[in-house]
């Protein structure tokens, strides 16, 4: 999925978000709202809106002196996130549909999404989503291809959204706990991106195999990925692909069975998807 004209002022946009969330000086706002602009006059419009941001977002991490422009907000994200917990686990513990309630949990947590073009309040979703439809609803599809996968790859998105991956991965390990199980995270931080460090510190480690794809975007862009994980991602029964930035990057992948839970947060992405924002999506390739 390429940018358009829309990517192009949502990312220049992203400039003030981000000196907002390092206090930044009247200075160096002015400066990194003025740099990206320069920068967007050479935008390619044939990359997806992840491998543009990757560059934006190192030179404002540069211009910042920061190795991660997000790094307080992230550690609030997870903190709010972990509050849900026990909530969530009776919410589970209740269900008698509990694939499809971890799954639902598993996307409401794609609210948290720092560079969205809209925003939404995280109680407030966790208050509606289990009794809302998705809007492309391939759930019975992913329920009938989960037992026959031996091997099953998530690929996380943002943090405060992997405490509710968690949940969702412990949940399908409890249901088909015959497959091999991996959550893959960013290379490094670019926006809210979870990484290595969030998700040791979550316990990810304990829970199933936990995988750096390398890439130097906010969704799994393949040809940045390390070979471990494109062997990974080519060799996984089911891809399971968390959030906005991933389904930008994999929409026209080589490879079938991804599975594509997301909330819906800009009108590009509604477009491609030919749905509004705000729906959520399940949708298989």
């Amino acid at each position: 999925m390429n940018i358009d004209e829309a990517c192009v002022t949502c990312i220049i946009n992203q400039s003030a978000k981000v000196a907002n969330a390092i206090h930044a000086s009247d200075s160096l706002s002015e400066e990194l709202t003025s740099t990206v602009e320069e920068m967007s006059k050479d935008f390619s419009f044939s990359l997806n809106p992840t491998e543009i941001a990757a560059d934006v977002y190192e030179k404002m991490a540069f211009l910042a002196n920061k190795t991660d422009l997000y790094e307080e907000v992230k550690e609030l994200s997870t903190q709010k996130a972990l509050t849900f917990i026990p909530l969530l686990k009776e919410k589970l513990l209740q269900s008698q549909n509990k694939l499809l309630t971890s799954t639902k949990i598993a996307v409401a947590g794609n609210v948290i999404d720092l560079a969205a073009e809209v925003e939404f309040d995280l109680e407030e979703e966790l208050e509606k989503i289990f009794d809302t439809d998705f809007a492309h609803n391939d759930f019975e599809l992913l329920k009938n291809k989960l037992p026959h996968a031996s091997s099953v790859l998530i690929i996380g998105d943002n943090v405060g959204e992997h405490i509710f991956d968690y949940l969702f991965i412990e949940t399908l390990k409890e249901l088909f706990p015959h497959a091999d199980y991996s959550y893959m995270v960013r290379g490094n931080p670019i926006i809210n991106d979870v990484t290595m460090k969030e998700a040791k510190e979550a316990g990810f480690e304990r829970l199933c195999n936990l995988v750096d794809s390398g890439v130097n975007t906010p969704g799994f862009a393949y040809s940045r990925a390390n070979p471990h994980a494109k062997e990974l991602f080519d060799g996984a029964d089911l891809v399971i692909s968390k959030g906005m930035g991933n389904y930008e990057c994999l929409n026209d992948s080589h490879k079938e069975n991804i599975c594509f839970l997301l909330k819906v947060k800009c009108a590009v992405v509604a477009k491609s998807l030919g749905k509004n924002i705000g729906d959520i999506i399940c949708k298989i390739l």
